[in-house]
């Protein structure tokens, strides 16, 4: 009987890039696996085809001398030939693909005798002048520890732990499924290796009891929003003894009233009078770090012009010195004047010519000169 295509087999486009082709044959053979479908003589085969054609179309030469020659070039003396129906063994296939959902390599899954407890996560909210400086932070996290009964063993006082009779302390067990043979967690011990014929009575067994724990975060200065900090050992105990898993603890920023930070740079809009944007003049300005910084304004000064103070930045995490600080400029108009400061703004007006105009203004007025003269022309 002729092969089926194996494109055709796993339903992808002959351009599909390895990405896809790993996806459709994951779900193809979620759903003809033996498993899935106890004593299915047609799921059982076509599980074996999938697994035929995704062996190839993997593999990058393979598919070339698939691409070329179609199943010839594995049949006999072909360019492709490999001696074998199969390159690698299924339980290498089944690690590949159904890793993720079984457990398999997962950090706190239930792997054995030993397996280590689950990690946490914490969202802990700073504020910027404590990204600057740095801080000690003390937060309760709900989390699992070893019990203190049966030191965590479990078992009840006077007893201890037995190997596994199904598994023989292995945490796994092997079942025939055709040729194939399929490791899977054991179901009696639950992959730990051991049982407990006497469980302990404050923790039913487990080894473990939920606890409000008290941690303590340094928080090195110069941390930025999305920061994970580690605690090791700080996470879930594991079950019957087993070692704990991590804690991790994200930093969001909280947003400043004065400041706007980018990376190591910080930005600030400062208000001056409009006298001050004239002639210029000295201010001062506040600082992430509390102080005040004087900053000299040139005359002619306009609305979003931007100064530089260097070194007046958020701290380098893990580095020497500062990043610059910003400053834009916003020149305010005057209001509430009194008739004379009027009087005195008019005379102003009316004295110098260009010289009371501003660049911008200037600029405009050049532009609406150009409209008006190609309108007339």
């Amino acid at each position: 009987m002729d092969k089926s295509d194996y494109y055709e087999l796993l339903g992808v486009q002959r351009d599909c890039d390895p990405a896809g082709l790993k996806r459709a044959y994951r779900k193809l053979a979620m759903q003809y696996h033996p498993d899935r479908n106890p004593g299915d003589g047609e799921a059982e085969a076509k599980f074996k085809e999938i697994n035929e054609a995704y062996e190839i179309l993997k593999d990058s030469d393979k598919r070339a001398a698939y691409d070329r020659f179609g199943h010839a070039a594995f049949e006999g003396g072909g360019p492709g030939n490999t001696g074998s129906e199969f390159s690698g063994g299924f339980s290498d296939i089944f690690d590949e693909m159904f890793g993720d959902f079984m457990g398999s390599g997962r950090r706190g899954g239930r792997q054995g005798p030993g397996a280590r407890g689950g990690d946490l996560r914490y969202n802990l909210s700073i504020s910027l002048e404590d990204a600057f400086n740095g801080r000690q932070v003390e937060i309760g996290v709900p989390t699992t520890v070893h019990c203190d009964t049966c030191g965590g063993s479990g078992a009840a006082e006077g007893s201890q732990p037995t190997v596994c009779g199904a598994c023989g302390g292995a945490g796994k067990v092997r079942s025939q499924q055709g040729f194939f043979t399929v490791e899977r967690t054991c179901p009696q011990c639950q992959g730990l290796g051991q049982v407990i014929e006497k469980p302990c009575g404050n923790c039913g067994g487990s080894g473990r009891v939920h606890k409000d724990k008290k941690l303590s975060v340094n928080i090195p200065p110069g941390v930025e929003d999305g920061t994970r900090i580690r605690l090791s050992g700080e996470g879930e105990a594991g079950i019957q003894g087993s070692p704990a898993g991590d804690l991790y603890v994200f930093l969001s920023v909280d947003s400043h009233r004065i400041f706007e930070r980018e990376g190591a740079d910080v930005f600030c809009r400062i208000p001056i009078p409009m006298t001050t944007g004239a002639i210029g003049g000295s201010i001062e300005v506040p600082t992430i770090n509390g102080s005040k910084a004087k900053m000299n304004i040139p005359d002619g000064t306009q609305t979003g012009q931007q100064f530089r103070l260097k070194g007046k930045g958020m701290t380098i995490l893990n580095g020497n010195g500062r990043g610059d600080m910003y400053v834009e400029i916003t020149v305010e108009t005057p209001v509430n004047l009194t008739k004379r400061q009027k009087e005195l703004l008019e005379e102003f007006e009316g004295s110098g010519g260009k010289v009371t105009q501003s660049p911008m203004s200037e600029g405009f007025l050049s532009k609406v000169k150009e409209i008006w003269d190609d309108l007339t022309d």
